[in-house]
Parts: structure tokens; sequence; C-alpha cells
């Protein structure tokens, strides 16, 4: 018979409680994740952020967001930073999808999940999961809606402008898609692409710019927030509401304004509350061990006159 003494059900006992309290402390611990952001300025990333926080919140995680200024070099060196203190974890929107892969890449190497909003990573990257639009899909969605709307109430033709933002990955890819559906519209002519380099105010000028060097222009396409609110600002100053329609990218206040006054005619509203809150849900699966599907999509909805009323209370 192996006899215990009290000693040793004192130390067990001990071990145990040292045990549970250690587990204790490790439960109570918070996660602390890192939002690499593009901007603090467009709408769409404040509210992206804003879901982001509230589901950090919810799922008791720390949340610190970098604004990047529109600024790579400062993503990439922000990733750096955030590898430096160890987070448990990255969402990164990318301005630069191609030059922010090494950055991503150690960061994966270093044990450091990242997973992507918005921008698309190159397929073969680490990155655990890619959340967001089909943007080429989305492109060609607003594109097939504008030659409804040209055969509707333009007059079966149109000549047309695109505001883009030629540094940005993903608004390239949007603008892929509208054009490879308009041009293959004979009655469509295309004016030209201006650069709004993603920047209100760059994109105000191209626009003022596309009107000016285009006297019978009829329509423009704007590839983001930024170029959206810049092409509206133009028509307006330029005074061409009766005859420049109108789409794009991202609702605000201002397209609302062109919505009830007949010259934006869609606009493709994305749920960026959605994706930081499914970024910020996606690490917390994966730091309690669980896996993510590597795409997980948000789906988008063109914004026009007929469905715009639910939205007035979003962008007052």
């Amino acid at each position: 018979m192996q006899y215990v003494t009290r000693r040793s059900l004192l130390s067990a006992a001990a071990a145990t409680a040292l045990a549970l309290m250690g587990g204790l402390a490790s439960a109570q611990e918070k996660p602390t994740f890192a939002l690499i952001q593009i901007n603090q300025q467009a709408l769409f990333f404040t509210q992206m952020n804003e879901g982001a926080q509230k589901a950090a919140d919810a799922a008791g995680a720390n949340l610190v967001i970098f604004n990047a200024n529109n600024d790579p070099a400062a993503q990439n060196n922000a990733i750096e930073t955030y590898m430096q203190q160890k987070v448990n974890g990255l969402i990164v929107v990318a301005i630069d999808t191609n030059g922010i892969m090494p950055a991503v890449n150690a960061a994966a190497a270093a044990g450091i999940p990242v997973v992507a909003i918005d921008a698309v990573l190159p397929a073969d990257g680490p990155q655990k999961a890619q959340i967001g639009v089909d943007n080429e899909g989305a492109g060609r969605m607003i594109g097939e809606y504008f030659l409804k709307v040209m055969k509707d109430s333009m007059g079966g033709k149109a000549k047309l402008g695109i505001v883009g933002a030629l540094n940005s990955t993903i608004q390239n890819i949007r603008q892929k898609g509208f054009e490879d559906v308009v041009k293959a519209d004979s009655n469509v002519t295309i004016a030209g692409v201006v650069d709004g380099r993603n920047v209100q105010d760059n994109a105000l000028a191209a626009a003022e710019n596309l009107i000016t060097a285009n006297p019978d222009l009829t329509a423009i396409y704007a590839t983001g927030e930024p170029a959206l609110l810049g092409a509206v600002a133009a028509i307006e100053s330029q005074g061409k509401q009766g005859q420049v329609k109108l789409v794009g990218w991202d609702l605000t206040a201002s397209a609302i304004k062109g919505i009830d006054g007949g010259y934006v005619v869609g606009v493709i509203q994305q749920d960026p509350s959605g994706m930081g809150a499914a970024g910020v849900n996606a690490l917390m699966k994966l730091y309690g061990g669980g896996t993510v599907e590597k795409k997980i999509s948000v789906p988008v909805t063109i914004v026009t006159k007929d469905n715009v009323e639910p939205y007035r209370a979003v962008f007052k």
C-alpha cells in the first residue's frame, strides 16, 4: 500500500490551485489585434473601423488602429512595429497589394495571423482569410446597370469619363470590371480616365478637368468614395446636373443629394462595418485555435432612387 503524507497532499493541492489560477489568468488575458488602415478621411474606412471596434469590444479583445494616411510604406512599417510588439493578429486594408506582401509574409512567419479586408492580396500569400466583395464582379454589375440607364433614359448612347485612383489596386480592378462591360457596347464612347489618387480634392480637380476637356460628356464612373465625392462636386460646380449622369462606389450624404437631384443614378454600396467586424471575428476564431474560410464574401447593393430611403438615416 502506498502511503501519502499530509505534506504531499498539501503540495498537490497547491500545485492544482496554481495550475487553475494560471489557466484563469490565461483565459482572462485579452488578445490584441492591429488594424492597418488606409486613411481616416473616407467614411468607408471610418465605418470599417467602427465595425471592427464594436466586434472587438464584444469579444473582449484589444484593437489598435493605424492610419497610414494613404502611404504604402507607412503600412509596411506599421506591420513591422506591431510584429515587434507581438500582437495576436493583423487586419490589413492594403494600399499596395503587392508591395505589402514582404511585411505580411514576415508577420505570418513570426506566427502572427493576417486577414485582409477589401483590397485583395495575392492568392498565394499566407493570409488566413480575404474579406470583402468581388470588386471586378461588382464593377461589371454597375457597368451592366449603367448600360440599362443609358438605353432607358440617355437616348441609347453615352460619352463616358472615368474618375479612378490609379494608385489603388482595388479601384483598378473595379475600373476593369466596369470597362469590360461598357467597352463592349459600341454606343459608349470612352472620353478618358483621370486619376483622383483616392483623395477627394484630387478627384474634384481631376473630374473638373475631365468635364472641361469634354463639354459633350454625358456620364462619369467613379471607382471609390473620394472619386465619387469629387465627381459630385465637379458636376455641381460646372452646372452639369442636367447633362452628366454619375455612377460609382460608396454612398455618402452628397451622393444621396445627387440621387435626389437625378444626376447620381446608381451607387455600389458595400458593408464596411460588416467587413471590419468580420476581420476581428476571424482573428478571434484563429486566436481560439479554430479555422476560418479562406474567402469571406460580403454582398453589395446598387443604391438608386428606388431603394435609397433606408440609407438616409445612416448618411445624415
